[in-house]
């Protein structure tokens, strides 16, 4: 876990760098040559900065051992910071699209923005590739949903960068400075689509929803392995940060000794760990055979797959 978290901070650390050059780089040119849409672009990478210096701040948080008052431990303290960056998202997008509303209502002539501009969209789409590269791979292989929102949030970016490239190609060739601001205004809309995602996403998980549910089926495969383990019912699964915590009732055969039946649910819960990656833990609550008490409806059956 030490390691995890060390990996974590320092992806944070290249993030916060790495945009934090970009994004004064392509605010500083938007502003000299004149380019709102470069500018966008710039604000745009800012909160690629604040997700970053998030991911770093909640890297520390999740070093912080189980206590009584965290007994499953800070691992969600990932998806909070999700969620978070998701409405810092939002906000840049909805100040975006204000932004290009107005200058286009305004009738405002604007010139030709200089070809500084240029250079340095090209530079950000290069820089922000391999941004975009490192955070999506580390955040797989340490199973950081934050990371993997920021490399996802990166690669927006480079689409981004590139549609403003166009645009900026467009308006040298047809001479119309009016579509640096139509590209403005396309670039607010897209940020506010990929904050609502990402929004959404984070939500599913802090509402202990599955976004993959083939692992219903996956964890009653398991079980249909293991000998003596019977009719398994309000079977649930959540994620606690990048792990799984799953609980299972189980019937066995009431004339089994305690012992007995321990060892069953002991080789249900090594069935699922080998079957399933990344699996926190494994609560199994035995039944006897055929004890079919009336149950509120939580959970998952075999027959409702």
């Amino acid at each position: 876990m030490a390691e995890r978290e060390e990996i974590i901070q320092q992806a944070s650390w290249a993030g916060i760098i790495g945009n934090g050059l970009l994004s004064s780089l392509k605010i500083a040119a938007g502003l000299i040559s004149g380019s709102l849409a470069v500018v966008a672009d710039g604000i745009d990478s800012v909160s690629d900065i604040i997700s970053s210096v998030f991911t770093f701040l909640t890297a520390k948080l999740l070093a912080n051992h189980l206590n009584r008052k965290y007994p499953y431990g800070y691992e969600k303290a990932d998806t909070i910071a999700t969620k978070v960056l998701s409405f810092i998202m939002f906000f840049a997008g909805a100040q975006l699209f204000i932004a290009a509303i107005r200058k286009l209502t305004s009738g405002e002539h604007n010139e030709l923005p200089g070809r500084l501009a240029i250079y340095i969209t090209i530079i950000s789409i290069i820089g922000k590739l391999i941004l975009s590269r490192h955070q999506t791979r580390t955040g797989k292989r340490t199973g950081s949903t934050m990371l993997i929102a920021n490399g996802k949030n990166m690669l927006n970016d480079v689409i981004i960068s590139g549609s403003v490239l166009v645009g900026l190609v467009a308006i040298y060739i047809f001479r119309l400075p009016v579509l640096d601001t139509i590209f403005a205004l396309a670039v607010s809309l897209w940020v506010l689509w990929v904050a609502f995602k990402i929004f959404r996403e984070a939500s599913l998980e802090l509402m202990d929803g599955v976004k993959d549910c083939t692992i219903y089926e996956q964890i009653f495969s398991a079980i249909d392995g293991v000998d003596g383990a019977h009719h398994p019912h309000r079977v649930r699964a959540r994620n606690i940060g990048h792990k799984m915590m799953i609980a299972i009732d189980l019937e066995v055969d009431g004339d089994l000794t305690l012992r007995q039946a321990h060892e069953i649910a002991h080789k249900v819960e090594e069935a699922i760990k080998i079957k399933i990656e990344n699996v926190f833990d494994v609560a199994i609550h035995i039944e006897p055979l055929g004890d079919r008490i009336e149950e509120k409806a939580f959970g998952i059956e075999k027959n409702n797959l």
